[in-house]
């Protein structure tokens, strides 16, 4: 092997190793819990998700441009450390998505959640403001039916509302992300 080659394939590798560690470190995927275990506000999902709320938000697709934007009403209830969130969307071009999450909080900080169009479950953990949200999601049929990995963390602000941004990854490329507010529904 020549000196050349031998030196292009270490820079190819090294190039490789530097956007992996990026990744795992430096970017939105790489948060973890621990990085806002002493941060507040804190996030109790049974208090600032809850009841009546309404979200807002825009979808980036894989180059940076918006695609979509959306409007929901969230109808939040628990009964204990079970929780029920029913979710109804309304996109720009009028087309209208349902969604209905059976979440079960767990006594270390962590919860499982279920949806119809989740396969299997998802997995989170709250630490501080933030909670921090893995799981498997299949798109609509007319969306192409693809199942694609997310991740979704929300933060709580000082003021309540929760800032909500998600990405969508298929293959470990980032496909769509997904940048939203979410807060009470105000009552007349």
């Amino acid at each position: 092997m020549s000196d050349e080659l031998l030196f292009f394939l270490l820079g190819i590798a090294l190039v490789c190793l530097v956007l992996v560690l990026r990744r795992r470190f430096a970017d939105f995927m790489g948060q973890s819990a621990d990085d806002y275990a002493d941060v507040s506000p804190l996030f109790d999902m049974r208090e600032h998700l809850n009841g009546a709320m309404i979200c807002d938000g825009v979808i980036f697709g894989p180059f940076g441009r918006i695609t979509s934007t959306f409007n929901a009403d969230f109808n939040v209830s628990w009964n204990g450390n079970n929780g029920t969130i029913k979710e109804r969307f309304v996109y720009n071009d009028g087309s209208v998505q349902n969604r209905e999450w059976r979440i079960t909080l767990d006594d270390n900080g962590g919860f499982d959640a279920f949806a119809d169009d989740v396969p299997g479950k998802g997995r989170g953990e709250i630490a501080g403001p933030a909670v921090l949200f893995n799981y498997p999601i299949r798109l609509p049929a007319e969306s192409g039916g693809f199942k694609l990995k997310a991740f979704d963390c929300m933060y709580l602000t000082k003021q309540g509302t929760v800032v909500n941004r998600s990405q969508f990854r298929k293959f470990g490329f980032r496909v769509a992300e997904l940048v939203a507010t979410i807060r009470k529904k105000e009552t007349e």
